[in-house]
């Protein structure tokens, strides 16, 4: 196969765009995929702060190095979960490229920020670990973006994740979730706490995972290849897979699905749900969703935090999550 820009020998095969590119004009289509994913959502500005959020993997680091390259003001900031050998090569993953751009990365810790880790907050709640692990990074990455003054926050959620997601949350109906299924969710701000959830966007919405593995492997990125450990059995990866079988069927299947829900359907659904309304968490100040104004409103972060240590105190445990029927 050849290049379709110089017709050189091509690296990369994308059956979507039925189009091949070399190493250079790949990585010149990439940066350009994301620029214009960008743009054409309104994200940010080019003197906007941003926080990325790193986990060590491809995707993250990946499009870390793109803004890097486009001149953005772009910060990392990894959370260390606490999952053993993992967290602690991930960490070294994103130190490393940091230090290897001269970029800035913040480091935080669950165990040192809150007294847990992501194992112990399943064990002691008895939530799967993925569902535990996602409340906790998402507390997280708006607190550090808040305290530290970041405008936008950024995650490295890719094409797979967000049609895995959106297919997922069609399948169970979860109206609330699809109402949040946006490549920007805008900034709410609680003036009388003082308090905000960031404004949070995905640029790589329009890039499949492949594509992020290939850049990062032609970027010479030096990222964890190992899946999670505690991942096993997470229904969003079989998700994955079934869509994938769709798109080598029929290549164009991921973008058509997920593009066409923001263009068709996204309107339809609310970002928050029905009689809900957004007020300060009693315990910490963040933006949460109630029903009963009356009543004191405590986030899902608060909950969940408060329930692991009081059982961590009294020496028990939860019973543990069921695991999911696969047939």
């Amino acid at each position: 196969m050849k290049c379709k820009v110089c017709r050189d020998r091509a690296v990369i095969d994308i059956r979507r765009h039925n189009a091949g590119f070399c190493k250079d004009h790949f990585l010149e289509h990439l940066t350009g995929q994301v620029a214009k994913t960008i743009k054409e959502f309104s994200m940010f500005e080019s003197d906007d702060r941003l926080l990325v959020a790193v986990s060590g993997g491809k995707d993250s680091l990946a499009l870390w190095d793109i803004l890097l390259n486009l001149g953005y003001d772009a910060t990392g900031f990894y959370l260390d979960l606490g999952i053993g050998a993992y967290s602690r090569a991930s960490k070294d993953a994103s130190v490393s490229f940091a230090e290897q751009r001269s970029a800035k990365l913040i480091v935080r810790s669950l165990a040192q920020e809150h007294g847990l880790t992501v194992p112990e907050l399943s064990k002691l709640t008895g939530r799967v670990p993925c569902s535990g692990c996602g409340l906790n990074k998402r507390y997280e990455f708006n607190r550090a973006a808040l305290e530290e003054g970041f405008d936008v926050l950024v995650t490295g959620h890719n094409l797979d994740d967000e049609v895995a997601t959106l297919f997922g949350n069609v399948l169970h109906w979860n109206v609330d979730m699809l109402g949040r299924q946006a490549p920007v969710l805008e900034e709410r701000a609680l003036e009388e706490s003082g308090t905000a959830l960031v404004r949070k966007v995905k640029p790589l919405v329009r890039v499949a995972e492949r594509e992020t593995a290939a850049y990062a492997l032609l970027r010479g990125i030096d990222y964890i290849v190992e899946e999670c450990p505690l991942v096993e059995g997470n229904v969003q990866h079989r998700y994955k897979e079934a869509i994938t079988l769709l798109e080598e069927a029929s290549p164009g299947t991921k973008h058509q699905m997920y593009f066409g829900f923001l263009k068709k359907a996204s309107h339809r659904f609310q970002q928050e749900p029905d009689g809900a309304e957004v007020v300060a968490c009693s315990t910490c100040g963040a933006p949460t969703a109630v029903w009963d104004p009356a009543r004191a409103a405590v986030c899902s972060f608060c909950k969940t935090k408060a329930l692991a240590l009081k059982r961590k105190s009294e020496g028990s445990v939860a019973r543990p999550p069921r695991k999911r029927r696969t047939h």
